[in-house]
């Protein structure tokens, strides 16, 4: 199978979405790797993303803060709003597709705690995606293997 690609998508593409591409990308489910874009990207990631990412090992993602274009969104095979569906710029090609929302609050707009726990429950739920993923492509597999 080739390699299918997860994309994370926030507002600012600053904190929760390179949060979850870092986290996903350090350890992915076989076959896939992770990216992410924001529906009005930063000039930079927040200051805060580093230190939360450092704090469990990980570093940024090397791109800066990206717009999540049309092209980026179509190619991915899963695609995973971090709470941004019901921002004003959110395009409505995104809202159109079948897209997962983990509704998570901007860690910008939390205290250090708050911040944290929003790190914490990307990782929490990147368990479960992983583990969707392979059960994913063991049905798939079967599937093809009954068609030959």
């Amino acid at each position: 199978m080739n390699e299918r690609t997860v994309l994370f998508v926030c507002v600012e593409n600053a904190g929760r979405s390179l949060m979850a591409e870092a986290i996903f990308n350090a350890h992915p489910a076989p076959g896939w790797r992770a990216t992410s874009g924001g529906t009005r990207p930063a000039t930079e990631p927040h200051p805060r993303t580093r230190t939360l990412l450092a704090e469990i090992g990980l570093t940024l993602p090397a791109h800066a803060p990206q717009l999540a274009t049309p092209e980026m969104i179509e190619a991915a095979t899963v695609r995973i709003s971090m709470g941004c569906l019901d921002d004003a710029s959110c395009p409505a090609n995104l809202k159109a597709l079948k897209m997962s929302d983990w509704e998570l609050p901007d860690p910008a707009r939390l205290d250090d705690a708050g911040a944290r726990g929003v790190r914490d429950e990307i990782r929490s739920r990147m368990q479960v995606l992983r583990t969707e993923l392979v059960l994913r492509d063991r049905r798939l597999r079967a599937l093809e293997l009954r068609t030959q």
